[in-house]
């Protein structure tokens, strides 16, 4: 039986995307130009959940998805953005599976940063 065995790639309209990509790859190391390598991803859990229209969970009431990112040294990661003025917000979350933070990219998309716990690895 055919089936997905994951996500290939996640497009999305920017206002300056060659400075967007710039910035994702900066603090992400995710590449966004096609003359580069493209980003590989480890192994791992990966959650799709459509939401309400009506939520408030991804920040900007016009932004239609939020990507969730996996993460290591989360605590580190927010430092060096802070350091450097990225927006992030106040508010951290951990739980069993893991450890949540939020941080908006320069366009002001909310962007979830998870840092798995063993038990959700």
């Amino acid at each position: 039986m055919a089936r997905v065995t994951g996500i290939g790639g996640l497009f999305f309209r920017s206002k300056d995307n060659k400075a967007l990509g710039a910035w994702y790859e900066k603090y992400f190391g995710i590449t966004f130009s096609m003359d580069k390598e493209v980003w590989r991803q480890d192994a791992g859990p990966t959650v799709f959940s459509p939401f309400k229209e009506t939520t408030d969970y991804f920040g900007r009431p016009d932004q239609q998805f939020m990507v969730n990112l996996r993460v290591e040294g989360l605590d580190e990661l927010i430092e060096t953005m802070k350091a450097d003025g990225v927006k992030v917000d106040d508010n951290r979350m951990e739980d069993e599976i893991g450890k949540f933070a939020w941080i908006y990219d320069p366009e002001g998309y909310k962007i979830e940063l998870w840092e798995p716990s063993d038990h959700a690895k």
